[in-house]
């Protein structure tokens, strides 16, 4: 028996609601864990679920006793304690609640080198005078050891709502989205995003503070009247939510990303441990789940909240599940006849023309419109009026201040470049679905479109390959930007190769892919070579992926001359279609 790891979790995760020690082990020879993303049902492993005594190894189970002898021992406290399976070949994961952090992480090697040493859990065995030592010594250890109880927020002692957005794409769009529509409706916002802590969308600090972190910041202040909390996989997978309960949730997506780490390698794993922000929320609150997404769906039978979804799909052909809840009187969040609505039963409350609202570029981001449907849903779960989520929708722009890095554009000549954190295939594919809506209303006819790709190490192999797939297939250019900042464990080399295998698969010519050392680099030599026609101002629309130096990339637009796109102001410019599209209230 192999150890794995020893991980205290300090609030809700998909192991338990409540702080639990982790404790991951691996039993025979050491195999890699090979098999589909999306397996089926014969295949299917939940993390959460807890596998039955009778199916526990035997090193598990004397392990477990020995836990819980401990446990009783030492005050750590009496039962609780469950074991799961892992989709890692042999890996098993032994749970169980804490309330003292050294205690416990003590006790747990304890029982982990008397479990080795084959001493018996049982309290009637007789142990040899080596073994009662041995014992001994790790008593005393553990009777020594600290007891600092877990830094989870109760909801005793929580003093404001929480909303905790999570998904694999769009979480920070939404969570700015719905600070600024809360915002406008006069109610002072606490925000942790990717990019750091805001207070009323005012940058307090910087960083990435998607986890319990920065979910404690917010919610100590005393100047806040709700927080907004964008929450990713790795806070959860590595240490828990930092709080008891919510409020609100939403669930934006779940897509091929993050996969083969901590253990998670198949996108139903992905999409539980996800779903524990949903599982939390209190039962007068409100999940807000998409509708689109077969697995963010079926998260509703595991919530005890009011379900309320959103969806893109035309009514008449929506998914079972979304017209079930529907037709049972349901709360759901639709496009109808072009306007954002809220319908609930039979009744239709119209919010705003999806067109109107400026992060969709006219209709042309579909993924904004969703976004800007799971915000609605959320900021109206939090008592936000239909007035005040039309405002805030209407009033929120994809600059470079209230969304960084999520769909900014710029016009240099006839050239647009749009500045994306897109990270992964079903971001690089919603990018480019703007780029080519763009590109067909460019000087009169439909430009060229350049993708710079290139994204973090973390991404296992097919992720890398797609992403070179769907940028040869879409754009009639592609350049590859390295990500040396963000390497996690690879070569740059290893990134390169794998996004130009996608790029061969894709159709592109491999040879003909520029690489470049760094983002400000690939964006200054592809806006230098969009003359390919021989003109230096040729039409051309240019999509960066941009991760390690976005600060550089705006400088270096400002420097060339490029100017920020008001997409409000500048749509039927950017979108001719729209020219004769009457616009109503």
């Amino acid at each position: 028996m192999r150890l794995i790891e020893i991980r205290l979790l300090e609030g809700p995760s998909v192991y338990r609601l409540e702080p639990v020690v982790k404790l991951e082990l691996a039993l025979g020879r050491r195999r890699t864990w090979y098999g589909q993303r999306d397996p089926g049902r014969h295949a299917l492993v939940q993390l959460g679920a807890a596998i039955p005594s009778r199916d526990w190894p035997d090193p598990i189970a004397d392990l477990a006793a020995w836990i819980r002898r401990l446990r009783v021992d030492h005050g750590e406290g009496r039962g609780g304690l469950l074991v799961h399976r892992s989709s890692d070949p042999g890996h098993w994961i032994v749970s169980y609640p804490w309330t003292g952090e050294d205690r416990a992480r003590v006790l747990t090697e304890a029982a982990l080198a008397l479990e080795g040493r084959d001493v018996s859990p049982s309290r009637t065995a007789r142990l040899t005078g080596a073994q009662e030592r041995l014992l001994a010594r790790w008593s005393e250890r553990i009777a020594e050891a600290g007891t600092a109880p877990p830094s989870w927020l109760r909801d005793q002692d929580r003093k404001v709502p929480i909303v905790s957005i999570s998904g694999t794409n769009g979480k920070s769009t939404v969570t700015r989205l719905i600070t600024h529509i809360l915002l406008r409706a006069g109610r002072r916002v606490g925000t942790t995003t990717s990019d750091g802590v805001l207070v009323d969308e005012r940058m307090i600090d910087a960083g990435d503070w998607t986890g319990p972190a920065g979910a404690h910041l917010i919610l100590g202040r005393s100047d806040i009247e709700v927080a907004v909390l964008e929450t990713a996989r790795g806070g959860l997978v590595l240490r828990g939510m930092g709080y008891e309960s919510n409020d609100v949730s939403v669930l934006t997506n779940v897509s091929s990303d993050h996969l083969d780490l901590q253990g998670i390698h198949t996108l139903p794993e992905l999409a539980e441990v996800k779903s524990t922000i949903c599982r939390i929320t209190k039962p007068d609150g409100r999940v807000v789940l998409n509708g689109d997404d077969r697995l963010v769906a079926a998260v509703a039978r595991r919530v005890k909240a009011r379900v309320a979804f959103f969806s893109l799909t035309d009514e008449a052909s929506q998914p079972s599940v979304v017209g079930r809840h529907m037709a049972r009187g349901g709360l759901a969040y639709l496009v109808r006849g072009g306007w954002l609505c809220e319908v609930e039963g039979r009744t239709v409350r119209r919010i705003v023309e999806a067109a109107r609202v400026p992060i969709t570029i006219g209709g042309l981001a579909r993924h904004n419109v969703a976004n800007a449907l799971a915000a609605a849903a959320a900021a109206r779960g939090l008592g936000a009026s239909q007035e005040q989520v039309r405002e805030g929708l209407m009033d929120f722009r994809p600059s470079t201040e209230r969304s960084p890095g999520r769909l900014n554009l710029f016009r240099l000549g006839q050239r647009l470049v749009i500045v994306d954190f897109a990270h992964n295939e079903a971001g690089i594919s919603a990018v480019l679905d703007v780029a080519e809506g763009l590109a067909a209303g460019a000087a009169g006819r439909t430009a060229p479109i350049t993708a710079i790709i290139g994204t973090a190490g973390d991404r296992p192999d097919d992720t890398l390959r797609g992403i070179g797939r769907i940028a040869a297939e879409r754009a009639q250019r592609v350049a590859v930007k390295e990500t040396r900042k963000y390497l996690r464990g690879r070569t740059e080399g290893s990134i390169v190769g794998e996004l130009l295998a996608g790029v061969a698969t894709g159709g592109g010519q491999v040879a003909d892919v520029p690489i470049y050392e760094t983002e400000t680099a690939a964006l200054r030599a592809e806006l230098n070579g969009a003359d390919r026609d021989g003109r230096r101002d040729a039409a051309r629309v240019i999509v960066l992926m941009c991760h390690e130096d976005r600060d550089g990339v705006f400088q270096l637009l400002d420097v060339l001359g490029a100017r920020p796109v008001d997409v409000a102001e500048e749509l039927t410019r950017l979108v001719p279609r729209l020219q004769e599209r009457p616009r109503r209230g």
